[in-house]
């Protein structure tokens, strides 16, 4: 059977600290919530803005794949930053973001291949592209290395993209990035004028779709009337 605890008034002598100590310990008690007070609120600070940071995010992308390129196959070219390039893929990963959709044709029918014949009637040869989409955490912002890395690494864990991204003869290349509430889009163009000659002007001309860069360069040794593009098939969203 438990036994009650010995009561307070037995157990403890009794403690009555004087006058003079009462006032002391007010007088720390006010000093030291005083110096509480002057204190500042700890402020954490906002994440920058996505849409200030796609710029960033594209020449990261383009840096990693230039060095991924040259990782498995060391003979690839060196790959040029092409301000055509950059600004279709550009305006592609804008309508993807505006439009919340990822796929190689646009609502509208529109390819990259397209846009960038109707803005270049000289354009020809390889053109090569790789699309991609991230989520990501308003609140907690978007780092663009890891980021970076992450669109990278979701491309050569796909057979088909890393094919594509590792063409030793593609010689140019442009990155997009664009960012909607919460997902970044991201479009990579490749292209090289596989060597041929000026394109012949025509009204129409002609798109020819392969199963992978290297079935197009095999099929291609001249251009056809008004010049020719090809572009590998599209790889199925990711």
């Amino acid at each position: 059977m438990l036994k009650p605890s010995p009561s307070p008034k037995s157990a403890f002598r009794r403690f009555r600290p004087s006058l003079k100590g009462r006032v002391l310990s007010f007088l720390a008690l006010t000093i030291l919530l005083a110096a509480c007070a002057t204190q500042p609120a700890r402020v954490v600070p906002l994440p920058p803005d996505p849409h200030t940071q796609m710029a960033a995010l594209e020449a990261r992308i383009f840096d990693l794949i230039q060095n991924e390129r040259h990782k498995i196959d060391p003979n690839a070219k060196r790959l040029i930053l092409d301000s055509e390039l950059v600004g279709v893929a550009r305006k592609r990963s804008v309508d993807m973001a505006a439009k919340s959709y990822m796929d190689h044709t646009a609502p509208d029918g529109s390819t990259s291949a397209s846009i960038i014949m109707d803005e270049d009637e000289d354009f020809q040869g390889l053109l090569g592209e790789n699309i991609a989409e991230q989520h990501y955490t308003p609140a907690q912002g978007v780092d663009v290395d890891v980021f970076a890395r992450r669109f990278v690494d979701t491309w050569l864990a796909s057979d088909g993209h890393r094919k594509n991204l590792s063409y030793p003869a593609y010689d140019r290349s442009g990155v997009g990035a664009a960012v909607n509430g919460d997902s970044i889009y991201v479009v990579q163009l490749f292209a090289t004028d596989m060597g041929l000659p000026p394109p012949v002007r025509e009204p129409q001309r002609k798109v020819t779709q392969f199963a992978d860069p290297k079935a197009a360069g095999a099929a291609s040794p001249a251009p056809a009337d008004g010049g020719q593009v090809a572009v590998p098939k599209p790889r199925p969203a990711q």
